[in-house]
Parts: structure tokens; sequence; C-alpha cells
């Protein structure tokens, strides 16, 4: 049997949180392997249009859509917008989310609840709205980006890290309810990842050298880094995985 190329010629997939960081790269990714793209973002309308731009000058098809994902209205409001324009939705990859923490004991509520919100409800709601159109399809990829602090926890952040734990927790559960249908739900761990969302972190030369130096590989990802993989879960080539978990952190956390 011939592996053949990989290619997603002509898929329809929808990116969260696809005007930026890692969703901007897999949007961008896709279009150069032949997928059309729903670009979700939540404020930076010129941001997403820059985007469209880009996968329309790959010669695909794209749209921006503004959606809070943690609101399920929303969440079906971008499901049946791609529908009404592409008539199918192939792939989901659910890479919206926030970084924000504090001290457990000088958390807000309003803190807490923003996290979770974001970062679980919404992948829920949009994975929830999702579904009815796979399953009728018979087919469909869906990612879901954790992170490294989903796996082993995160000072400071718990509130990340207990959203992050929670995609896990999810993606296992769906895999198998999904699985009669064909649908393959896996999940991507990324560490440390160059974005907009880790530029304070990663600003200052001294903290980002002393990162990566805790890193095995001894480097911090690019948003690339993270999008080939999500390729790769989404491709034909991955067709018998579900439910996993894949690391992309340079050796920074190994779980099996």
């Amino acid at each position: 049997m011939s592996a053949g190329l990989l290619r997603l010629e002509d898929q329809v997939a929808i990116v969260t949180g696809g005007s930026r960081g890692i969703g901007k790269a897999v949007v961008e990714l896709f279009a150069q392997l032949g997928a059309h793209a729903v670009v979700n973002y939540a404020s930076d309308a010129t941001a997403a249009q820059a985007v469209v731009e880009t996968v329309k000058g790959n010669g695909r098809q794209a749209i921006a859509f503004k959606a809070d994902v943690s609101k399920s209205a929303e969440a079906h409001r971008l499901v049946q917008a791609t529908l009404e324009q592409f008539k199918r939705i192939d792939i989901l990859v659910c890479s919206a989310g926030i970084w924000e923490g504090d001290a457990v004991e000088s958390m807000t509520d309003e803190m807490w609840d923003t996290t979770l919100d974001v970062n679980l409800k919404g992948t829920w709601s949009v994975c929830k709205a999702v579904t009815p159109s796979m399953k009728q399809q018979g087919a469909g990829k869906i990612v879901i980006v954790s992170s490294t602090a989903g796996q082993r926890g995160e000072a400071g952040y718990s509130n990340y890290a207990a959203s992050k734990g929670g995609q896990i927790a999810f993606v296992k559960s769906l895999a198998v309810e999904l699985a009669p249908w064909k649908i393959n739900v896996n999940a991507v761990a990324p560490g440390w990842v160059d974005t907009d969302m880790t530029k304070e972190a990663l600003g200052d030369s001294t903290s980002r050298a002393e990162i990566a130096a805790n890193i095995p590989t001894g480097a911090i990802a690019t948003a690339d880094d993270v999008a080939r993989p999500i390729a790769f879960l989404c491709s034909d080539w991955a067709r018998h995985i579900t439910g996993e978990v894949l690391n992309v952190n340079g050796g920074s956390v190994l779980c099996g």
C-alpha cells in the first residue's frame, strides 16, 4: 500500500482561536495541505481577516467568524455558519484559550470561572455543536489543544492546569463515545510555545534562556511545531488513532 502524501484536500476545518498563535499556524498549514477554513476569533477582526486572506492566497476558501465559544449559543452559531457556507465540517481544532493565574489563596472567582469557561466549557460547547453533523457524515476529526499543565499541574496557575486536565479527560471520554461514527478525537499537549499568550513570560532574555535550558531539546517550540502534529492527527495517516494525547514539549514532560 502506498503511503501517499499527507493532504487535507478540500476538507473543511473550523479552528477556534484561529486568528493568532497555534490556531493561526494551524489554519495556514491546513490551507497549504488543501483544506478550507473557518477562522473563529473572539475580538480581533483585523487579525482574523488577515489569516483568511492568507488562506485565499493558497487557493482555498475561508471565512472569519466572531464567536465566544464559551457560550453554547455562539458555538452553535459558528457551526451553523460553517454548514451554510461549506455544507459540511470535516475537522474541528479547539485552540481558543487563555492563560492567566495567581496563588490559590489570591485567585478570584472571576479568574477561576473565566479560565474554565473559555478553556474547558468552550471546548465542550463547540464539540457539542459540531457532533451532529459529523455523526451524519459518519466521519470527522477533532483535535483539542491541551497543555503539559494538564498533565503535571502548574504552580500559580491551578485554574489553567485544571482546565487543561479537564480537556484531556474530555478527549478520552469523547473518543470512545464517538468512535462508532468514525470520528477521531485526540489532543496535543504543548509545553512552552512562543506565541502572543506567552510573550510576557518569554520577553525577558534571561527568563527565556532559563526556560529553554529546562527543556531537554534546549528549544522553545514555535506555533508551527504544534501545528504540524495537529495536521497529522487530522489526516488519514492517523485514522486508527483516537483518545491520544500527543506530547509536543521537547521532552519536558514524558507521559506514556
